[in-house]
């Protein structure tokens, strides 16, 4: 018996539970392909630069300056001279791990996903996973979250951290949290 039951569970998935061999057509994108080849998925983040591993100069050194450290964001400057100030600097902070972590707070939103410094002063964030929630009116949280997959540069200067955009998009400035 549970031979029978074994052989018609096996001819019941080779003819893709069609029944009768056919395959039914559900209207629905076949997905038993991936839509991206894993060497191009690969391709596409460079692996977190991890202190202490084996890695060229220029990633250590330009890692170094981030890896451990947490920030508050005091302002961001838009390429067209305005300047948005968060009403609580607290409410939205970056803290870069050294395993290549890194944790965002955005007012009432939370996120997290993975950094990268290739070479010196170059920035990646890979997409973040992030909450949803509705912050009051007024809160850069929508806008700070959605700008780290456009963030590609920094610069530590005077003890604090500059963000650029791509594109002269604009330049978020942090300072040390405490």
């Amino acid at each position: 018996m549970t031979r029978r039951l074994l052989a018609l569970l096996a001819l019941t998935a080779a003819t893709g539970c069609g029944g009768r061999g056919e395959r039914k057509d559900t209207g629905l994108a076949d997905t038993s392909q991936p839509s991206i080849a894993p060497a191009e998925t690969a391709a596409a983040a460079p692996a977190p630069v991890q202190p202490g591993a084996d890695s060229s100069p220029s990633q250590a050194s330009a890692a170094g300056g981030l890896a451990g450290t947490t920030w508050r964001l005091v302002q961001f400057r838009s390429m067209d001279d305005k300047t948005v100030k968060p009403d609580q600097p607290d409410k939205y902070t970056v803290a870069f791990g050294a395993d290549g972590k890194v944790s965002v707070k955005a007012d009432c939103n939370r996120g997290h996903g993975t950094w990268t410094s290739s070479a010196p002063n170059a920035l990646h964030f890979a997409p973040l996973a992030t909450t949803r929630a509705m912050c009051p009116p007024g809160s850069m949280s929508d806008r700070f979250l959605r700008d780290f997959g456009h963030m590609t540069s920094y610069v530590l200067k005077d003890g604090k951290l500059h963000i650029s955009l791509m594109a002269d998009g604009g330049i978020y400035d942090f300072e040390p949290a405490s």
